[in-house]
């Protein structure tokens, strides 16, 4: 740990720190888990990106009933948590179990998508203006505004991302199930779940923001964090008349998927640029 980052978690606590260990997730910064000698047990986390920003959605996550670490401590610089016990072992007991709090999650509405506040997925920026139309939320917002970076940043050519705008164009008619403004975690894979071999102990590193939850079972199933015993489990305890999901959802499943991979490439490189293309073409594009 640096010292400056010492330093600052010790002035906090009031209590000197007698030992430190880095934990995996130090992708846009890094993350120890501190010993202090008074006995607590902590999580410090430090990076370039602002903090407060995804205390705020830990908080906002928390306040509507998902479990996260408590958040004690939150300045731009340095982000103090609780300590959850676990590891990230996906079994399928903890399948059906992240399905059943995914779905209360998802059940959390308001009257617009986005969010109250802009927010982070890493370290790259997301907009959360308040929008009534989903289409036109995930087409400029998301897509869009994650293709236009790309491009801008050298890393999607242009040829690309002209697809990337028609495809945009007809999101109106791609999207047109009418889902509901849903909170959403907006980054659930196995790193970011603190598990018991049951359960979910707790959800890590939010990009949340109200949005049609079928952006999150995209994301689930591109990553393989949940297979048939979390989508069985799902559609049981999804909202609607018939307890299950909206017709052609297998068919939106790809559009979604191009967001993670649009923010892959931003975040990795030319190694996803191949696979954007690919789910282009899937699209017929």
């Amino acid at each position: 740990m640096d010292a400056p980052i010492r330093a600052a978690v010790e002035s906090w606590a009031d209590a000197p720190i007698v030992d430190a260990a880095e934990l995996d997730g130090g992708e846009v910064g890094s993350v120890h888990r501190v010993d202090l000698a008074d006995g607590r047990r902590l999580v410090a986390k430090a990076a370039a990106t602002d903090l407060r920003t995804e205390a705020r959605m830990l908080r906002h996550l928390a306040d509507h009933g998902l479990t996260v670490p408590e958040v004690f401590h939150a300045s731009e610089a340095l982000l103090v948590l609780e300590f959850v016990e676990g590891d990230s072992e996906i079994t399928p007991a903890v399948e059906r179990d992240l399905a059943d709090r995914l779905a209360a999650l998802h059940a959390e509405s308001a009257p617009t998508f986005g969010f109250p506040v802009d927010t982070l997925t890493g370290k790259l920026d997301l907009p959360n203006p308040r929008e009534a139309d989903w289409p036109t939320f995930f087409g400029e917002y998301r897509l869009g505004y994650m293709a236009d970076r790309a491009e801008t940043e050298g890393l999607l050519p242009a040829s690309d991302a002209e697809r990337i705008d028609e495809l945009v164009d007809d999101l109106p008619a791609l999207l047109d199930h009418d889902p509901a403004p849903s909170l959403i975690h907006g980054d659930v894979w196995t790193e970011n779940l603190v598990t018991d071999g049951e359960s979910v102990r707790a959800f890590l590193d939010p990009a949340c923001y109200y949005a049609d939850p079928e952006v999150e079972l995209a994301y689930v199933d591109w990553t393989g964090t949940g297979g048939e015993a979390f989508f069985e489990r799902y559609r049981e305890r999804a909202a609607g008349p018939d307890g299950g999901l909206p017709d052609g959802v297998a068919g939106r499943r790809p559009i979604y998927r191009l967001l993670p991979l649009l923010v892959h490439l931003r975040h990795f490189g030319d190694e996803y640029r191949e696979p954007v293309r690919e789910t282009l073409a899937e699209l017929g594009y």
